[in-house]
């Protein structure tokens, strides 16, 4: 190459190879953001509504601890549900994934809200326990009825207990007629309690 062309050539050639790249070619492209995965369990907008049933059940007409007038998030998103709009008859269960007896009792309350679809509501109150925790229980034991998340405590708090497991039974005008904390429930024993305390007759 000619020696006085030289001088010429070089900022030409800088200013072809500069238009090459934008300077992210090194940049490592963006991941995609992880799928979230869906919730096992039911939304809580049938929540407000009664069971179709629900009319032909005789509870007391008086008596029993309106629900406490506390606003929780669904699991699933959407509207957060005031408690008392929830219509009875219900069976509300106070649950975390790090509790052993709430755990062993979770899937009876899941054959309770299929053997009594149509008669009763089964609602789950998530309590002070991880997102993924409350997910995985649900996919690994089946728990499909909707669940509230309480991470404070509220609830709990309202009622003046402070162990889990504990289950709520409340009457078609939304009072509560038992709260119990006894332990793991099983089949039998939660058939029991509906029908003495709601006056539902329930397969165990």
């Amino acid at each position: 190459m000619n020696r006085r062309l030289a001088p010429l050539l070089l900022p030409l050639l800088l200013l072809v190879g500069a238009g090459c790249t934008d300077g992210t070619a090194d940049e490592p492209p963006p991941r995609p953001a992880a799928a979230e995965r869906p919730s096992p369990f039911q939304d809580c907008a049938a929540l407000s509504t009664a069971p179709p049933s629900a009319a032909g059940v005789a509870t007391p007409t008086s008596g029993g601890q309106a629900l406490p007038e506390l606003t929780l998030a669904c699991f699933t998103g959407g509207a957060p549900v005031t408690l008392p709009s929830i219509a009875g008859p219900a069976v509300i269960n106070v649950w975390a994934s790090w509790c052993p007896p709430c755990r062993k009792e979770l899937p009876a309350f899941q054959r309770l809200s299929e053997r009594a679809a149509g008669r009763l509501q089964v609602v789950g109150v998530n309590s002070r326990d991880s997102r993924s925790g409350a997910q995985s229980i649900g996919e690994d034991f089946g728990v499909r009825f909707p669940i509230l998340v309480d991470q404070g405590e509220a609830l709990q708090r309202e009622l003046k207990r402070n162990a889990i497991p504990l289950t709520l039974f409340v009457d078609a005008q939304g009072r509560i007629r038992h709260v119990d904390a006894t332990g793991a429930l099983d089949d039998t024993r939660l058939a029991e309690l509906v029908r003495q305390h709601l006056g539902l007759e329930v397969a165990a």
